[in-house]
């Protein structure tokens, strides 16, 4: 099959004159990522073969496997010897913690909980609002929770979420649930954080910040903002955790 019999109508139109060009394997893999994004293959299923998807957009199977690759490489795909390639989940081992960098500094798992400190629905911070891309006059669910890791008290979170969005979401809905929280978002609210942008700097913990966490006051803390992204980078989630470093550290690949 010849890539240059490629379906026009499934793919973009082309760029115009002088637009930076873009390879026909990345036009399949943004054709894939709007079918993911449309919920045509949901978290955890199946994808069709590369034979089935090089026939649909009438192009090579080397072409899509190019395309698939990416996309593995991104986790957002996973591919399965002999069973094919599956949409990425937040229930995946791979996947579950590829947004969380703390690393224990002996490099031994360590067993950990989750606790609710609170839910509530309110109009969202200017700042928030900002972040991710909500009106003035649009709410958020503010969520507060406390991670341990080995029982000791390792970071403390504040997520903001769009209020259109994860509607119903409350503090019985989460404290019932039990898995993993991106999952608990893939699977209640249909929402997939593929991606996320941080910033890192250094604190000291406030009172009230040192008493949840069993530190000193004016602890040094890791603060870490990030902002998670679903399909089409829309913002979908706005997290400040501060970050207990006595036993862990953060850890990064620079490729």
């Amino acid at each position: 099959m010849s890539d240059q019999s490629i379906d026009t109508s499934a793919v973009p139109e082309r760029a115009p004159a002088g637009a930076a060009y873009s390879p026909l394997y990345q036009q399949i893999k943004g054709l894939l990522l709007q079918s993911l994004d449309r919920g045509e293959w949901k978290p955890g299923e199946v994808i069709p073969s590369e034979f089935e998807l090089a026939a649909r957009f009438n192009v090579s199977q080397g072409t899509v496997r190019k395309a698939i690759d990416e996309l593995a490489a991104d986790n957002l795909l996973i591919r399965r010897q002999g069973k094919g390639t599956f949409v990425a989940t937040h229930n995946e081992a791979k996947v579950r913690f590829r947004f969380l960098r703390l690393t224990p500094d002996d490099g031994q798992p360590s067993a950990s909980s989750s606790q609710l400190i609170d839910c509530r629905r309110v109009k969202a911070p200017a700042d928030v609002a900002r972040l991710l891309d909500l009106a003035s006059s649009e709410s958020a669910v503010n969520v507060r929770r406390l991670l341990s890791f080995d029982a000791e008290p390792t970071i403390l979170d504040d997520i903001w979420l769009p209020g259109a969005v994860f509607k119903g979401l409350t503090t019985e809905s989460l404290t019932r649930y039990r898995g993993p929280l991106y999952a608990f978002f893939e699977s209640e609210y249909g929402v997939s954080m593929v991606r996320a942008e941080e910033k890192i700097k250094a604190v000291a913990a406030t009172a009230a910040q040192a008493e949840l966490l069993q530190v000193a006051p004016e602890s040094p803390l890791l603060q870490v903002e990030r902002v998670s992204f679903t399909y089409g980078d829309r913002p979908m989630e706005l997290r400040r955790g501060l970050y207990v470093t006595n036993r862990f550290h953060y850890r990064n690949s620079l490729n």
